[in-house]
């Protein structure tokens, strides 16, 4: 399967081939609910976050790097994102020696 991530597919997400006018005509009563798209309740949408307005996250920098073998597999067995998780921690390591050089 062949799955757009990243800033390309949220752009190409963000204009869609969705007919906005049409659907934004359709009355409660003509909504057609199936086992993929059920009807929901006001509690299964408490903690949903809104994306629309809010900045897309900043572009990443492809980049060769050699790290030892044990090191990504052990990351890589924390399985999908691993490369996300390297990051933040590569981050959390600079943010601690923000404002100081490491010896």
């Amino acid at each position: 399967m062949n799955i757009k991530r990243g800033r390309g597919a949220t752009e190409k997400a963000a204009k869609g081939n969705t007919d906005w006018n049409r659907l934004k005509a359709l009355s409660d009563s003509e909504i057609v609910f199936t086992d993929d798209a059920p009807a929901t309740m006001p509690d299964d949408w408490a903690d949903a976050v809104a994306h629309r307005g809010l900045p897309l996250p900043p572009r990443k920098t492809q980049i060769a790097l050699r790290v030892d073998e044990d090191v990504l597999n052990w990351f890589k067995a924390q399985g999908t994102g691993y490369q996300t998780r390297m990051n933040a921690v590569l981050r959390a390591f600079r943010d601690s020696h923000e404002g100081g050089r490491m010896r």
